[in-house]
């Protein structure tokens, strides 16, 4: 046990390196140019954004299209079965 907590700051110290070194190679949603400023650096970020708030909104109505029919498939059959 304690071997390993000895060894513990040098594994955290490889593992951040190693997360810095993956990081670098990340592509980012934004422009690395400097001379890009304002709206036009980030236009790949709000475009991403803009396509998701989409299609969350598409499934927030199909989904709720599909509670409202099952509702009422179902408040139909109870009619049914109260008659």
């Amino acid at each position: 046990m304690l071997k390993s907590l000895k060894k513990f700051p040098q594994k955290t110290s490889t593992f951040v390196g190693e997360v810095k070194g993956e990081l670098r190679k990340a592509s980012w949603p934004w422009d690395p140019d400097p001379k890009v400023k304002g709206f036009k650096k980030y236009k790949e970020l709000v475009d991403s954004t803009v396509v998701i708030l989409i299609a969350i909104l598409l499934l927030a109505a199909y989904v709720g299209l599909w509670d409202l029919v099952h509702r009422e498939v179902v408040d139909f059959l109870t009619q049914l079965g109260r008659d």
